[in-house]
């Protein structure tokens, strides 16, 4: 049997992680793959309870559950499409605009993996920290 190091994790990762083994599970249908995520959804299955049941109304993970999946499908879908424009070596606008949409929707994913963090009250939280890219006003005296 072979052996697995357990970590404690933020709750908003274990939510994070199990909706993209949710995912993973609806996309791929390669039967190997397949029983590995099937085992991996199966070990994370007590965290995925913990979270939830650490709040009195579940349907607020739920619903922020719901949000993330939406997200990492997108990610997903962002990802497939920029590998397609890979392998036809097509950098142009449509390529920097997905690229450019990877951290705007991480950034999302960020934060409800921190919602997810908050209500429950975590005490291990995942800290991000990135370069400010928001336009700055251009406003200029003349």
């Amino acid at each position: 049997m072979r052996r697995v190091m357990k970590i404690e994790v933020a709750n908003g990762e274990i939510i994070d992680k199990h909706t993209i083994l949710v995912i993973k599970s609806e996309r791929i249908s390669d039967t190997g793959k397949l029983a590995d995520i099937h085992r991996e959804m199966q070990a994370l299955a007590d965290g995925v309870k913990f979270v939830y049941n650490s709040v009195d109304d579940a349907s607020a993970i739920h619903d922020l559950a719901e949000k993330l999946k939406a997200i990492n499908e997108q990610l997903w879908d962002v990802e497939d499409q920029l590998r397609i424009l890979e392998s036809k070596q097509d950098f142009g606008e449509d390529f920097v605009n997905k690229a450019r949409s990877v951290y705007f929707l991480n950034d999302e994913r960020a934060a409800l993996k921190r919602a997810v963090n908050v209500l429950t009250g975590s005490t291990i939280v995942e800290a991000k920290s990135y370069v400010d890219y928001t336009v700055r006003g251009t406003d200029s005296e003349e």
